[in-house]
């Protein structure tokens, strides 16, 4: 029966199955290779490719399945951003980007102008080389954990405003082809941009108040597909709500992301997300790869590497010099530069928007250089991402423009006394913060150094010594008085700059003991053997309070909890905390469930005024044990059998629910109910036979 099938109604299928495959065989040899996956993916689409072996032939539909991976993608990154954050340091981030979109695109437009191409030519090929990659360069910050670094964030807000710069570049192809004046160019721009920023709150403003309430009914049916196919819909339809407003699909995933953000959706929806994310993006990238054409590499190989090296060294420059003016370190704005090298598939949107308007013919040589030369770059500036925490040779050149640029005013100032036996704390995130409230709290002083000027400036006007640094700087390190302090504890979420944190540590302040939070227990070898004293693993940790609470929902008692937890660090790394499990309620475990506490409060009319334990034979006659007694702000644990209770004293009673009750029958009124009832049958019989 599947051989009478035909497959030409199913070929769609038979594409995407060749390039996951594909791209499944080409991951496994990058991996090997220790290289990113995203080169393996690319690769498998120039393989698979149109101008490769062919294996793909509906170019079209995986290009539409690679937009849904590119609109899932940025939804995730919208879920790590809520709005606070961005208008914490959303105008410092977009700047930037701005700059970096303004000096690329004015660099490669004077370039190609000086070497003899049209003006307008000039113009569509710097507007297209000024754009990134945003799924490249934000999955290779997601696969190291750095999206919330300083490069980080300073990427995802430059990515931002390469796509919101997209609408005036594509307005302005038209002027450049004769079919408008500037003055309407101005003007549409002008236009467009403000509808576009209003298109943008307003989609906000309604998908605050649309989803969360969407996705709340969606979560009340208790099926999850449901709330996955919701979540979907809700995604997808902000996109397209996007891009009838003229704006890119991501921007509107983003804005549903950051909405979602601030709800109780944003874990679950992360979570949900995820596999269709990885599925959908890595189709996208095999998609990018098949734009790559080797027979112009062959044809004119000296004026491709040309240009290769000129976009990603120039990119690379510029965007650093972005940073730098941005006032971000030498070393993050130099890895955030190299990050945004690469070319980006906006580019080719605007490229192919010139050829519509007949600025550029994509078929010139000049044109199919410059594609190849560009997705060259997508190739290799993974690689380059992977290995730009070592790349320092750039820092020293940087370093000048940290002074002009002024880097340095939310650091030291050079009338602060000088420091000694102190705790230098890199990083004031919760487990920052945390450090320098207990440190605080002892009387040890400390310093706390961090990399994001906002959460510098609201420290200090806290009243906490911090400061504005890049704790790989043996300069920022020293001006802290690094040398003298009793210990440093390395809490940063950029797992590269712990091992040069380290390299320099060993320079300057070889005896300083360092503590470091690394994430994976993989980490922890190569981290002592490059000179940390102890490493908390944050997976570890997790793990460990993970298993003390199942065991303890599950009843096992604490000294096998003890035993557990201490096979497991016993397997992986000593601790020198004592673990914590948490408290069982007396519901929480079988035998104990039908106990009851109680309190009792001891009235100058109560029988039990006056009275000690042992007076009352409470124990006996009810079988409640009295565990505490307060008196004012005093708590006594097990009182005394002969201590009296006074007016006012708190008594806590823990039995059984009708052993509580004659308890307290008999605190108040010196009888149980059984006694009670033992009474009135005494009466009841006298008065039927008095005679007895």
């Amino acid at each position: 029966m599947l051989c009478a099938l035909n497959l030409g109604e199913y070929a769609f299928l038979l594409d995407v199955g060749v390039v996951l495959f594909a791209g499944v065989v080409a991951m496994m040899a990058m991996t090997r290779l220790k290289l990113p996956a995203i080169t393996g993916l690319l690769l498998a689409g120039a393989v698979a490719g149109p101008y490769g072996l062919k294996l793909a032939t509906d170019e079209a539909l995986l290009n539409t399945l690679g937009q849904i991976g590119v609109v899932l993608l940025m939804f995730t990154i919208g879920l790590q951003y809520p709005l606070s954050s961005f208008r914490r340091v959303g105008f410092r981030l977009l700047g930037g980007g701005m700059l970096q979109v303004g000096l690329t695109a004015a660099a490669t437009g004077g370039i190609c102008y000086a070497i003899g191409l049209p003006f307008a030519a000039c113009v569509v090929i710097g507007f297209a080389v000024a754009h990134t990659s945003t799924p490249i360069v934000l999955r290779s910050l997601q696969e190291k954990g750095e999206v919330e670094a300083p490069h980080g964030r300073f990427i995802v807000g430059t990515s931002i405003m390469q796509d919101l710069c997209v609408i005036p570049m594509l307005l302005t192809l038209p002027v450049l082809a004769g079919q408008g004046s500037t003055g309407e160019l101005l003007l549409g721009t002008a236009k467009s941009l403000g509808l576009a920023l209003v298109a943008v709150l307003v989609l906000y403003v309604l998908a605050k108040r649309v989803l969360p309430r969407v996705l709340l009914r969606a979560d009340s049916t208790r099926a999850r597909e449901v709330f996955l196919v919701a979540l979907i819909a809700l995604c997808i339809g902000m996109a397209l709500a996007t891009q009838t407003a003229g704006l890119s699909m991501a921007l509107g995933a983003f804005v549903a992301g950051i909405v979602l953000a601030e709800s109780d959706f944003a874990t679950r929806a992360m979570g949900d997300m995820i596999p269709l994310r990885d599925l959908f993006t890595s189709i996208f990238f095999i998609t990018l790869g098949m734009l790559f054409d080797a027979r112009v590499i062959l044809d004119y190989p000296l004026v491709v590497a040309l240009v290769f090296v000129a976009i990603l060294l120039g990119k690379w420059l510029l965007a650093s010099l972005a940073a730098s003016f941005m006032r971000f370190p030498a070393r993050a704005a130099l890895i955030a530069g190299l990050g945004l090298a690469q070319f980006g598939e906006f580019g080719f949107v605007v490229m192919a928007g010139g050829a519509a308007n007949g600025l550029i013919d994509v078929q010139s040589v000049e044109a199919r250089i410059v594609f190849a030369a560009a997705v060259l770059t997508m190739f290799v500036n993974p690689m380059l991402m992977r290995l730009s925490p070592h790349m320092r040779a750039g820092e020293r050149l940087f370093r000048p423009l940290e002074k002009l640029f002024g880097v340095k005013e939310e650091g030291r100032s050079d009338d602060q006394p000088q420091l000694k036996d102190h705790v230098v704390i890199a990083g004031y995130g919760v487990a920052g913060r945390s450090m320098a409230a207990a440190l605080k709290a002892v009387g040890i002083p400390y310093v706390v150094l961090e990399m994001n000027a906002e959460t510098v400036r609201n420290a200090r006007r806290d009243g906490e010594s911090a400061y504005y640094a890049d704790v790989t700087s043996e300069e920022a390190l020293s001006s802290v008085g690094i040398a003298q302090a009793r210990a440093f504890v390395l809490s940063i979420n950029d797992p590269s700059a712990l091992e040069l944190t380290l390299a320099t540590m060993r320079r300057v302040a070889p005896n300083v003991p360092v503590i470091v939070r690394a994430r994976f227990l993989s980490e922890r070898d190569e981290l002592v053997r490059r000179g940390a004293t102890d490493v908390v693993i944050s997976e570890l940790e997790v793990a460990v309070e993970a298993l003390a609470r199942l065991l303890r929902l599950m009843g096992v008692p604490r000294n096998l909890i003890d035993r557990e937890v201490a096979l497991v660090r016993e397997r992986t790394q000593a601790s020198a905390r004592d673990h914590t499990v948490p408290r069982a309620t007396l519901a929480a475990m079988d035998a104990l469930k039908d106990l009851k506490i109680e309190t009792f409060a001891i009235e100058p009319a109560s029988h039990s005024a006056g009275k000690s334990l042992r007076d009352l034979n409470l124990r006996r006659l009810t079988g409640v044990t009295v565990i505490a007694a307060s008196r004012g702000t005093q708590v006594m644990d097990n009182p005394a059998p002969g201590m009296p209770f006074q007016p006012g004293d708190m008594l806590y009673l823990l039995g059984s629910l009708e052993q509580v009750r004659n308890a307290i029958c008999l605190l108040d009124a010196g009888q149980t109910p059984e006694q009670v009832e033992a009474v009135t049958r005494v009466f009841q019989r006298a008065e039927i036979a008095p005679d007895t």
